[in-house]
């Protein structure tokens, strides 16, 4: 069963911001748009290269009123030690979400069970806590954020703009779609 257009479902966590600890529920997605960002484990050796990127384009989701959440299955002290230690995810000014309890990769269905870590997943969420966008693929495939910012981008502008669609490729500012049966077999 797909996610897509589904509340994201009631949760608690930790998680390491700034140099403290917050909690985090369900209701701190609320009122901006949130990307969920999946990864195995901290001090792996492909995670902190997405979190490096994710840092790298941090200022322009917070730009587009979206904040970022790294969430591996470790605990929140993990990621106290992690943002520390590596020189990578010590650029992190976003939140990394601790989910020991493996209910947040459950929930969302990137959750491998014979190991107790997560798939790469990627998530972006509206105000009201609805899933746009999803995407989840094989841990030795590492993102790229800018594409992250694309899709974020286009569910933005669709929520603003009822009846558009963002055909393949699109970027800001280009040509949308008014969805009609006169184009039908044209396009």
């Amino acid at each position: 069963m797909s996610l897509i257009n589904t509340t994201v479902a009631p949760f608690k966590a930790e998680a390491f911001h700034n140099g403290k600890f917050v909690a985090l529920t369900e209701e701190s997605l609320k009122g901006k748009w949130s990307v969920l960002v999946f990864m195995p484990a901290a001090f792996t050796f492909n995670c902190p290269t997405e979190v490096e990127d994710a840092a790298e384009h941090y200022a322009e989701f917070q730009k587009l009123g979206a904040e970022v959440y790294i969430v591996t299955t470790d605990t929140h002290f993990a990621h106290k030690v992690w943002h520390e230690t590596s020189p990578a995810v010590g650029k992190a000014k976003f939140p990394l979400v601790g989910d020991p309890t493996h209910a947040l990769t459950r929930a969302f269905g990137v959750h491998i069970e014979e190991e107790g870590l997560a798939l790469r997943g990627t998530f972006v969420i509206n105000p009201e806590g609805q899933i746009k966008t999803a995407e989840v693929h094989d841990n030795a495939i590492a993102r790229d954020m800018k594409e992250t910012l694309r899709k974020l981008k286009a569910a933005q502008f669709v929520a603003k703009n009822p009846g558009q669609v963002c055909p393949a490729k699109w970027n800001e500012g280009a040509a949308t779609i008014t969805p009609s049966l006169d184009l039908v077999g044209k396009i």
